[in-house]
């Protein structure tokens, strides 16, 4: 594999949710710090743009709009490869299982194309649209950036340790906003920044045991900045917290954040607390010390990576469906059996300055 020529433009694709594309980033790193000179771009779905949009690691992103059907979604398609077709990619990285992902592979690929070895797409035409397939660990067994990284091994390409690291690049301007909000708030010194919402409500705590943990932190002397994304069930659940909550050192930024400034928010906090989410993985990236709650979800491909963190998984605490077998849209929370001891002193002892 040390006679591939080194590329000059190589696309990444990566068709998934925010936190998945924020899991992909140390493969650019690690394209970038192998070939300096090389322009590399990224294809992900329109709404995940901001996750990537100010790594310097990326020179381009592309936007497939999913939110398309019929022959506006096969417009867009065409006109979005005539674009990407323009570029002249050396290389094509796939780092997810859809048909067009991989289509676009074949077709814009002048040298190598690179997918994963996928068990549900075996016995088909997937194979034949890449010249490299990059195996799957089994699941539940690596951390989801290094089976990313597999993907440029078999390329011949290694990762240093250092390079591992996921990046959430943040502008000036966001965290001049950010600012701006918490002075209006009163909000000069230190904060603890909770997040307790997903986009899967599976992943959620309770809300009153939420509520207990930040009046207890509050009522330490902690000053506390709530988050939430800007859709009606987040901005719900944060209410029912704040309303089991009577404290002057508690604040709410719900739904009030841009991706980008939320990663401001987070940068600025001295400790972060949520569940499984995207802001858990941004928090990650921006080496903030964490404590994490778990539910059915594979820890050993999500937990946070490279950052210190206290996982409190609700499996250690009673019986938990198993992660295969949710449904995504029910509306049941599986976190119900975590106490809230172990949050809240997971909490103290790093404001405490203790090692977990």
């Amino acid at each position: 594999m040390t006679d591939l020529a080194p590329p000059k433009r190589i696309l990444v694709i990566k068709l998934r949710h925010h936190g998945d594309i924020l899991l992909c980033t140390p493969v650019a790193r690690v394209l970038k710090m192998r070939y300096p000179h090389a322009q590399i771009d990224f294809l992900v779905y329109r709404e995940t743009i901001p996750i990537v949009s100010r790594n310097t690691d990326i020179d381009r992103v592309w936007g497939l709009d999913r939110g398309l059907k019929g022959a506006a979604k096969l417009c867009h398609l065409l006109s979005l490869y005539r674009r990407m077709a323009g570029r002249r990619y050396d290389w094509v990285i796939h780092l997810s299982d859809q048909w067009n992902g991989a289509l676009l592979a074949r077709l814009l690929a002048r040298q190598e194309a690179v997918g994963f070895d996928y068990p549900k797409r075996r016995g088909n035409r997937w194979a034949s649209l890449f010249s490299r397939l990059a195996p799957l660990a089994p699941s539940n067994t690596i951390h989801t950036v290094e089976q990313n990284l597999l993907a440029l091994e078999t390329l011949g390409i290694t990762a240093a340790p250092a390079d591992k690291r996921c990046v959430m690049a943040i502008d000036q301007r966001d965290r001049d906003t950010v600012g701006r909000q918490l002075e209006a708030l009163g909000v000069t010194g230190p904060y603890i920044l909770i997040h307790p919402a997903s986009r899967w409500f599976f992943k959620c705590w309770e809300d009153d045991r939420f509520a207990s943990v930040i009046q207890s932190l509050a009522d330490d002397g902690h000053t506390i900045i709530m988050t939430a994304a800007p859709v009606r069930e987040e901005l719900a659940l944060v209410d029912a917290i704040l309303r089991r909550v009577r404290s002057p050192r508690v604040h709410s930024l719900a739904g009030q954040l841009s991706l980008t400034e939320l990663a401001a928010a987070i940068e600025g906090a001295g400790l972060f607390i949520g569940v499984d989410s995207v802001p858990m993985h941004m928090a990650a990236a921006l080496d903030r010390d964490i404590v994490a709650l778990f539910g059915p979800s594979k820890i050993n491909e999500w937990h946070p990576w490279m950052a210190r963190h206290a996982l409190i998984h609700a499996a250690d605490y009673g019986p938990l469906i198993d992660p295969d077998a949710v449904d995504t849209s029910t509306t049941e929370r599986y976190l119900r059996a975590i106490p809230v001891e172990p949050v809240l002193d997971a909490a103290r002892g790093f404001l405490a300055g203790e090692r977990p």
